[in-house]
């Protein structure tokens, strides 16, 4: 089973190429540095979905907030 969970993005590293792009998560206040390859359109704000360091989308907010809400009810 894979897991997914959503962070906020604080920060970001520009660089040339989109492919290396790289931001900084925030996920309740734990920083992790990820691969912002496959969210170009990704701002400093917007919430992302990521598994193993890579942000796979970016999240509504309502949807963010829905997921956080699940994994905390989970056992």
């Amino acid at each position: 089973m894979c897991l997914a969970v959503p962070g906020e993005l604080v920060s970001m590293e520009a660089h040339p190429d989109p492919l290396w792009r790289q931001g900084e998560v925030s996920f309740a206040g734990v920083l992790r540095q990820v691969s912002l390859a496959c969210v170009p359109e990704a701002r400093v704000g917007d919430q992302l979905l990521v598994h193993a360091g890579l942000a796979l989308t970016v999240l509504d907010g309502d949807d963010a907030e829905l997921m956080r809400q699940a994994a905390a009810a989970s056992p």
